[in-house]
């Protein structure tokens, strides 16, 4: 299942981000919510003329402890997504392709300084010790937070990402609707000034990750 949310951009007629079950059949193409901070595309990128604050999360990781999104990543380059581990395509390629950039493109202390946030939709089913066991191995430095669904959704829509709650689709498979946006936050500002969409490949993102890390614009 898939529906569209649309942007209204200050420099395009349009932009068009995704509302995805991963996995899923395709279905209507209502707009669910809008963004209207959009300024200009260049590539896979959208930067935004209005940055968001981050979100104030404090989730559980994948060790069990507590995790304040925005005190643990202040004044680090910081990429944040919203998904959950059982998706079969959109999720893991994300992921995968951020992984893959950040180890050709970085050196090894931009590597230590980057800050990747993966967010489960779908906390039912993925705990502390399945988050850790899916991102370990993708890449272990990538953080894994799990927590209360309504904290996640509220998260996830402070920064115009949608998220609804794990349903069964029509073959009683169960699917979790998301937004399919990266979101990258400042190192200097610590805000959200870039949107990637769930075609950004690895080569968007090795171009891009040098100058993210700065907090420069792509």
């Amino acid at each position: 299942m898939r529906k569209k949310t649309f942007a209204a951009a200050a420099l395009l007629a349009a932009a068009t981000l995704t509302l995805s079950a991963c996995g899923g059949q395709e279905s209507d193409r209502s707009p669910v919510s809008s963004l209207s901070q959009e300024s200009g595309s260049s590539g896979p990128a959208t930067v935004l003329d209005q940055p968001w604050d981050k979100p104030g999360l404090v989730l559980t990781d994948t060790h069990g402890k507590k995790y304040d999104l925005r005190k643990e990543t202040q004044g680090h380059p910081t990429l944040l997504y919203f998904g959950y581990t059982h998706c079969p395509d959109i999720c893991p390629t994300t992921m995968s392709n951020i992984a893959v950039a950040a180890q050709k493109s970085l050196t090894p202390a931009q590597r230590d300084d980057l800050r990747v946030v993966f967010v489960t939709t779908d906390p039912g089913r993925d705990t502390p010790a399945a988050l850790g066991s899916w991102l370990k191995g993708i890449d272990p430095r990538f953080i894994g937070l799990t927590g209360d669904f309504k904290t996640v959704q509220a998260g996830a829509r402070s920064v115009g990402i949608t998220v609804e709650p794990t349903t069964k689709d029509k073959n009683g498979k169960l699917v979790s609707v998301h937004g399919t946006q990266v979101v990258v936050f400042s190192p200097k500002t610590n805000a959200g000034y870039v949107l990637y969409g769930e075609n950004a490949t690895v080569d968007d993102y090795i171009k891009d990750l040098p100058k993210l890390v700065k907090g420069a614009k792509p």
